[in-house]
C-alpha cells in the first residue's frame, strides 16, 4: 500500500529539530506536528463543530436576537452572516499552523513576544476557556433535567426548591453528571476525540433534522414559522450588527485558537474546504431549528411565555410534544455541547497552560482545571438575563477582536505567510536569547489600548458612539488590532 502524498506546502522541521525542542523542556503537546504524523482531513474540519454548534447555550443567545425584535428572518440574516465570518476566521487564522503545525499558545510567540504571549495565553486559556466551559455545562444542565423528569417523574422537586449557591438542587445533579461526562470524554484522547466528532456529530445532526420537521408542523408550516416575531420593536442595522457580533463572540474563541485543530491537517486545503462546508451547512439547520423551535413555542403557549427567561429555549423543545423525541433531541444537543466544551474550551486551555508552564501543567491537568474552575466561578449568574449574557459577550470579543487581528496582521503582513519556528521554540530558559523578544510592546500594548477603549460604553454609557463601539466589540476590537499593528508595523520598519 503506497503512502499518501504529503503536501509540499506544509513545513516540516525534521526529527532532528523536533527531539531538540524537546529537550528544551517543551512538552509533546506543544511541539511542532511533522506533516507525515498529521491525521485530519477534510472530512474531520467538515464535521468538527457540526454538533458543538448545536448547544443550548448558542440557541440561548440567538433568542435574545428575538428579544430585541428580530423577525425571523432578520434572525436568519444574522445567523448566516455570522456563518460566514466564523468561516472566514477559522480558515485565515489558522493557516500558519496548517503549514507549521505549531499550536496556537506557541504561535502568538512571534506577535506578542517569549513572555508578552502570556497576555494572550490567559486571557484565551483561562479566562475565556473556564467561563464558557461553565456557562456551556450549566445550560446543557438545565436542558437535562427535562430528560430526568420525563423519565423520572419527580425529579425536578428533589430538594423542595433548595439551591447549592443559586443552582436549584435537581440542576446540580444534572451538573455533576454533565460535568463528569464531559471530563471523562476529554481524558479518552485526542484520536478518541476525533473519532468521536466524525461519528456523533452526524447523529446529532439527524436528530435535529427530525425535531425541525416536528416543529415546523406544530406551528402550522414554514410560512407560519417564517412570520414569526416575538417582540414588535425597530431594528436598526446597529442593532442587527450587534446581534451579529454578539453570536460571533460565541464562537471568538475557536477562531483566535484555530491553530490548535489546523496543526493536524494532511494539507492545506483541508480546513479551507472543511471548515466552511461544515459550518455553514450546520448554521443552516441552526437557523432552521431557532426559528422553528420558537415558532412552535409561541403556537404551543399562545404566544404567553418569557422570552428572556434563561430556560425559554429548552421550553421551546418541550413544545415539540412528543416525549421520546424531546428527550433524544435533548440528549443529541447535549452531545453538540459536550464536543464544544472539549474541543472549544478544555483542548485550548490545556494547550496553553502547557505552552506557558509546561513543568508544572500537562495537557490533561490543564484541561481539568479549567472545568474545576469553571464550576467554582459559579457560572449559572451569567445566564439569569440576556442583557448579561450579551454584557459577557461584549466582554469576551473586546479581547479576542483584537487578538485575532494582531495574529492576522503580524502573519500576512508583518512576516509575510512565514514563521520563526526556530525562534519560538528558543531555549530563554536556558540562556538562549533567540530571534524573538521577551516583550512586543506594539502587540502587548495595542491588546490593552483595544480592550480598555472598547469597553469605555459600559461606562460611559451616555455616549452613544462608546456604547455602539462596545455592542459591536468583536468586530471593533479586530478592526483596531489589524489595522493598529499593520500602522504599527510599517511604521518601525519606516524607522528602521
Amino acid at each position: 500500500m503506497s503512502t499518501p502524498a504529503i503536501d509540499p506546502a506544509l513545513v516540516d522541521p525534521g526529527a532532528e529539530k523536533v527531539a531538540e525542542y524537546a529537550s528544551r523542556g517543551y512538552a509533546d503537546d506543544v511541539l511542532p506536528i511533522r506533516p507525515k504524523d498529521r491525521t485530519w482531513k477534510t472530512t474531520q474540519f467538515a464535521t468538527v463543530w457540526m454538533g458543538p454548534i448545536h448547544n443550548i447555550l448558542s440557541y440561548f443567545t440567538v433568542v435574545g436576537f428575538f428579544a430585541l425584535g428580530l423577525s425571523a428572518w432578520q434572525v436568519v440574516a444574522a445567523i448566516m452572516t455570522s456563518a460566514v465570518i466564523v468561516s472566514i476566521g477559522y480558515v485565515l487564522n489558522g493557516q500558519a499552523a496548517a503549514k507549521y503545525g505549531v499550536p496556537f499558545a506557541m504561535q502568538l510567540r512571534e506577535a506578542f513576544g517569549h513572555k508578552g504571549a502570556l497576555v494572550p495565553t490567559w486571557i484565551r486559556g483561562i479566562i475565556a476557556g473556564v467561563v464558557f466551559f461553565g456557562l456551556t455545562t450549566v445550560s446543557s444542565a438545565q436542558a437535562l433535567d427535562v430528560v430526568f423528569e420525563t423519565v423520572f417523574p419527580g425529579f425536578t422537586n428533589i430538594g423542595n426548591g433548595a439551591d447549592i449557591l443559586g443552582l436549584p438542587i435537581p440542576t446540580a445533579i444534572s451538573y455533576l453528571i454533565t460535568w463528569v461526562i464531559t471530563v471523562a470524554l476529554f481524558l479518552g484522547g485526542q484520536k478518541f476525540l476525533g473519532r468521536f466528532s466524525t461519528w456523533a456529530n452526524p447523529l446529532v445532526f439527524v436528530l435535529i433534522v427530525i425535531a425541525v420537521i416536528l416543529a415546523v408542523a406544530n406551528a402550522g408550516g414554514l410560512g407560519e414559522v417564517f412570520a414569526f416575531q416575538a417582540v414588535q420593536a425597530d431594528v436598526t442595522p446597529l442593532i442587527f450588527i450587534s446581534c451579529v457580533a454578539a453570536l460571533v463572540s460565541n464562537w471568538a474563541g475557536p477562531i483566535v485558537n484555530t491553530g490548535d485543530y489546523t496543526r493536524n491537517a494532511t494539507s492545506m486545503k483541508a480546513p479551507a474546504i472543511g471548515f466552511p462546508l461544515g459550518v455553514i451547512t450546520s448554521y443552516i439547520l441552526f437557523t432552521l431549528v431557532t426559528v422553528s423551535f420558537m415558532a412552535s413555542l409561541s403556537v404551543a403557549t399562545a404566544g404567553q411565555f418569557d422570552i428572556n427567561s434563561p430556560v425559554v429555549f429548552v421550553q421551546a423543545i418541550n413544545s415539540i410534544g412528543n416525549p421520546f423525541v424531546v428527550v433524544f433531541l435533548i440528549l443529541a444537543m447535549n452531545v453538540g455541547a459536550i464536543a464544544f466544551c472539549v474541543f472549544g474550551n478544555m483542548l485550548p486551555a490545556g494547550l496553553q497552560l502547557t505552552a506557558q508552564l509546561p513543568r508544572v501543567f500537562t495537557l490533561n491537568r490543564g484541561a481539568v482545571l479549567t472545568a474545576v474552575v469553571g464550576t467554582l466561578i459559579l457560572p449559572w449568574v451569567f445566564l439569569e438575563t440576556t442583557s448579561i449574557l450579551f454584557l459577557f459577550y461584549a466582554f469576551i470579543g473586546s479581547m479576542f477582536g483584537p487578538i485575532a487581528g494582531i495574529m492576522l496582521a503580524s502573519y500576512f503582513v508583518e512576516r509575510k505567510r512565514t514563521l520563526d519556528v526556530e525562534g519560538i521554540y528558543a531555549d530563554y530558559k536556558g540562556g538562549q536569547k533567540g530571534s524573538l523578544p521577551a516583550y512586543n510592546w506594539r502587540a502587548v500594548g495595542l491588546l490593552i489600548f483595544s480592550f480598555v477603549f472598547t469597553m469605555l460604553g459600559t461606562v460611559f454609557t451616555n455616549v452613544d458612539f462608546l456604547v455602539q463601539v462596545k455592542n459591536m466589540a468583536f468586530f471593533s476590537g479586530l478592526i483596531i488590532g489589524f489595522v493598529g499593528y499593520t500602522i504599527l508595523t510599517l511604521a518601525a520598519r519606516k524607522r528602521a
